[in-house]
């Protein structure tokens, strides 16, 4: 099989799993870790992938990738994160839960909640909790984005500004090693920063592959969360970092 051909599949594989590894992708073809090496370092040149050890991930940008690929990217690692998330969620309190597939995981796992009040600017998170009759689910207005259901905008922010949550539950395109959030939306960064600031404590939910992405707008700083759920464990510097900044880690969901 020649390069030509192999290209797109790989970059589909590294847009499904976040990152590929230049063994498996060598079994995957029949091919030698030369050629493979060949290829990732071809496919860097024309910026469509970054290198890093044993493989490569997906180039750093400001176009985040396809909603459906993200839902399907890393699943089980996210409904775990979401169960160890969802057990610390108390009944009966107010909640904000933000856009992403991480909190629709986390919606998923609040069916059998009761006494919950919800506000959301996430119509798919809306849609999933219409099934528990046991909560109260309210949408903020907002710019509709088709692509993942997200409301975003003044409108929204402006709606988020009405209430004072016992607790968000938020997640974010891409994570740095010095602890910043990323998303790729400058509206959402908004939206999600008029969040942190009317809610008394703060849930992020993230697995491990948001390490190899990037994206060019900060919401805020892990220093700005109160638990941190995910599925690997953080880098150790970083580690150290949240240790001084009171935010409990919680890995190896």
């Amino acid at each position: 099989m020649s390069n030509n051909f192999r290209h797109p599949e790989i970059l589909e594989m590294t847009r499904k799993e976040g990152k590929v590894t230049v063994e498996r992708l060598a079994e995957h073809f029949g091919v030698t870790l030369q050629t493979i090496r060949r290829d990732l370092s071809e496919l860097a040149e024309l910026g469509r992938v970054e290198r890093v050890h044993g493989g490569a991930v997906l180039a750093s940008g400001t176009i985040n990738i396809g909603y459906e690929d993200r839902r399907q990217l890393n699943a089980e690692a996210k409904t775990a994160i979401a169960r160890a998330c969802a057990s610390r969620i108390p009944n009966g309190i107010s909640l904000f839960l933000n856009i992403g597939t991480s909190t629709e995981a986390v919606a998923q796992e609040l069916l059998q909640h009761k006494d919950l009040m919800v506000v959301t600017n996430n119509m798919n998170v809306a849609n999933i909790l219409a099934g528990n009759s046991n909560c109260e689910v309210i949408v903020t207005g907002g710019h509709l984005r088709r692509s993942d259901g997200g409301l975003v905008g003044n409108l929204a922010a402006e709606t988020i500004r009405q209430f004072k949550f016992d607790l968000a539950v938020i997640g974010c395109s891409a994570l740095d090693r010095d602890g910043d959030l990323l998303d790729f939306d400058i509206q959402e960064v908004s939206v999600s920063q008029t969040i942190l600031r009317q809610s008394r404590k703060i849930f992020l939910v993230a697995d491990h592959t948001k390490f190899s992405r990037s994206a060019p707008a900060r919401i805020a700083s892990l220093s700005d969360i109160d638990v941190y759920f995910t599925d690997h464990a953080v880098p150790a510097e970083l580690s150290q970092a949240c240790k001084s900044w009171n935010t409990e880690v919680v890995s190896g969901c």
